[in-house]
């Protein structure tokens, strides 16, 4: 039976975290999230993914002062943030105790809904974060992350939700986070999800190739509960569908948001601005704006596409881009077929650019391939063949366990690293997941409080993929 629609508003979050690499300040977010919180959105995505990194890497700015203010004036719509299983924010896996720490802090601090994600599909990497959540009385919206394969199919992702709901899911996110999802595949997949699980589906996807508003159409057809949307200054390309259409196209109809587009256009008229200035400052580069049809042919991300050209211009290799593309889906089946999403779209990108540029397969192997062949990362989709183990790690003893198994816990080791840093209980976290960038944070921190010259305190930029 056809039901009102709801929307996750993204601009927080993806949308800047997709477009302009995550530099949104606080100082630029808080204006205007009492209006936002007046819409009736399902909920605010405004934290977690790459917003934390950045903080404290790029914007000299504490996340988790970032949320408390965010949380101090939207006092009606729930909070969202995105995790990433063992890796919460980070980019390997933590021991158990500092994922616990993380959720209860997360949501202490003022976070409503847990989106978490694991790169592999790995069930097991989400476990302790799914627990944690539940016992902190958060919302657990477990994700199944969709990708195309020949081991992949509607049958296997709803197999999966159906585990992920027996598990305490609260909520099922699909998340298509290559835009890779289309209209009639959505249809058929909400369909056969929603006839086996009894929670609330919510689909996540971007409009990198084209098709995303389409799909969401299909989906809300087929029942979707809630879609992730961004405010139309910060949408489309690499980010979300826009708000606004998708609400004036389901008005009068069975599945109407009841949203007042009165107050959308409000808030994209306070964004309006700010997108021009990105553009203006070269942030935004338009480019990423549009439809990249290589993402359906290659079924690669637009930002991995990116970053591929940028590894073979540094190599002067850029002739060899056709190439590469045609290399990564060999890779992505010799590693198990895994969803490319971070941190497994970069290791097989850089990968596949070896290869090609090398001139013979796996003649160099990256630490992180090594990792997945491992098991390090968890367990892959399809289980890796014998030669290619043997042609990548030789004979090492590959992790059959869930990889957390093996580490120790270390928060109580943390806290005495950071002792001299710490101003509030979560520091830990940020020492925890970012140690020598939060460590930077913290001596700017303080020389802000002490009235310290900033520019006496080495603040030097570092690299790192958001």
């Amino acid at each position: 039976m056809a039901k009102p629609v709801k929307i996750t508003e993204t601009v927080l979050r993806d949308a800047h975290q997709s477009l302009i690499a995550t530099r949104m300040t606080t100082d630029t977010i808080l204006p205007i999230v009492g209006k936002m919180d007046e819409v009736g959105y399902h909920s605010l995505e405004a934290w977690g993914g790459a917003t934390f990194d950045a903080c404290l890497r790029f914007l000299n700015e504490d996340p988790w002062e970032r949320l408390r203010k965010i949380k101090a004036v939207a006092k009606k719509t729930p909070l969202q943030m995105l995790f990433r299983g063992q890796n919460i924010l980070g980019y390997k896996h933590y021991a158990d105790d500092v994922v616990e720490y993380f959720v209860q802090k997360s949501i202490a601090n003022g976070i409503d809904i847990l989106r978490i994600f694991d790169a592999l599909n790995d069930v097991r990497n989400l476990k302790c974060a799914i627990d944690a959540c539940k016992k902190e009385k958060g919302h657990v919206q477990a994700t199944v992350c969709y990708t195309i394969s020949p081991v992949h199919d509607i049958e296997s992702f709803v197999k999966m939700a159906k585990e992920l709901e027996e598990m305490g899911a609260d909520s099922i996110c699909i998340k298509d986070m290559a835009g890779l999802l289309l209209p009639y595949t959505a249809y058929d997949l909400v369909k056969a999800m929603k006839e086996t699980v009894k929670v609330p589906i919510q689909l996540h996807t971007h409009y990198t190739s084209g098709v995303a508003s389409m799909t969401y159409i299909k989906a809300i057809e087929a029942g979707v509960d809630v879609v992730d949307c961004a405010i139309s200054p910060l949408a489309l390309g690499t980010s979300q569908p826009p708000t606004e259409p998708l609400v004036a196209s389901l008005q009068s109809t069975p599945y109407d948001t009841g949203y007042d587009l009165n107050k959308l256009t409000e808030i994209a008229e306070y964004f309006r601005p700010i997108r021009e200035k990105y553009i203006a400052t070269g942030l935004l580069d338009p480019k990423v704006m549009g439809v990249d049809v290589n993402t359906l042919l290659y079924q690669v991300p637009g930002g991995m596409l990116s970053n591929l050209v940028s590894q073979l211009k540094q190599q002067g290799k850029e002739d060899k881009y056709e190439e590469v593309l045609k290399e990564v889906p060999r890779v992505r089946e010799d590693l198990g077929f895994p969803p490319l999403v971070t941190p497994s779209s970069q290791i097989v990108g850089t990968q596949a650019v070896l290869n090609v540029i090398m001139g013979e397969r796996y003649k160099m192997v990256s630490k992180e391939t090594k990792g997945i062949v491992k098991g390090e990362y968890g367990k892959t989709p399809v289980e890796i063949k014998p030669e290619i183990i043997k042609k990548i790690i030789g004979d090492e003893e590959r992790i059959t366990c869930r990889p957390a198994d093996l580490i120790e816990p270390e928060l109580e080791k943390l806290r005495k690293e950071c002792a001299d840093y710490m101003e509030q209980d979560e520091d830990v976290l940020s020492y925890a997941l970012f140690g020598p960038v939060a460590t930077k944070f913290f001596e700017y921190r303080q020389a802000q409080k002490y009235k310290i010259d900033p520019d006496l305190v080495d603040r030097k930029e570092m690299t790192h993929p958001i």
